[in-house]
């Protein structure tokens, strides 16, 4: 995008970077911002009858030399695991969704498979219960998981449940 102003094919500015060209002049890229590009076309600095090249201006030099941040920075420690909010066979501490996985299995698969924002047959599945547990950083294993889920299916899909339930009170469901 050339800025009002610049005049002729020989030279631009443009907003990210100027180009300034002239008789006898090398290219120089120079990281401007928007305001500063246009203080550069108002005061001339591309115009055709400027005489000293690019190069000799130490700020033009500074300015080039500046190095462009490609990765940004991690945190230093991992994120810490955590524990299921319900233990597996805690069934009593939320009747309502104990009675359902009992009496409904397939609506509680859903409610879950549609909190997760996944099919609605996922929801007692082993990938949705991993998925869960990677996303929350929930130790365990696949092994566990899939356990869980052929010894007691029912069991296993109401801890999942009850845990979204106390995620969303405290805030911390995504």
């Amino acid at each position: 995008m050339i800025l009002p102003g610049a005049e002729g094919p020989a030279h631009a500015c443009f907003f990210a970077a100027a180009v300034c060209m002239g008789p006898g002049e090398t290219l120089l890229e120079l990281p401007l911002s928007r305001a500063e590009a246009g203080a550069a076309v108002r005061l001339g600095a591309c115009s055709a009858d400027r005489t000293e090249t690019a190069s000799s201006d130490p700020k033009a030099v500074e300015m080039a030399s500046h190095h462009v941040i490609t990765i940004q920075p991690q945190f230093s420690s991992p994120p810490q695991a955590s524990e299921w909010q319900t233990g597996l066979l805690d069934c009593c501490s939320d009747c309502g969704v104990c009675i359902c996985g009992t009496f409904c299995f397939i609506c509680l698969g859903c409610q879950v498979a549609g909190d997760m924002d996944e099919f609605c047959l996922c929801g007692s599945s082993v990938a949705m219960r991993t998925l869960y547990r990677t996303r929350y950083n929930i130790s365990g294993s696949i092994l566990t998981d899939y356990l869980s889920i052929l010894c007691c299916p029912c069991c296993s899909l109401c801890q999942l449940k009850r845990d979204i339930n106390k995620r969303k009170e405290l805030g911390i469901f995504w």
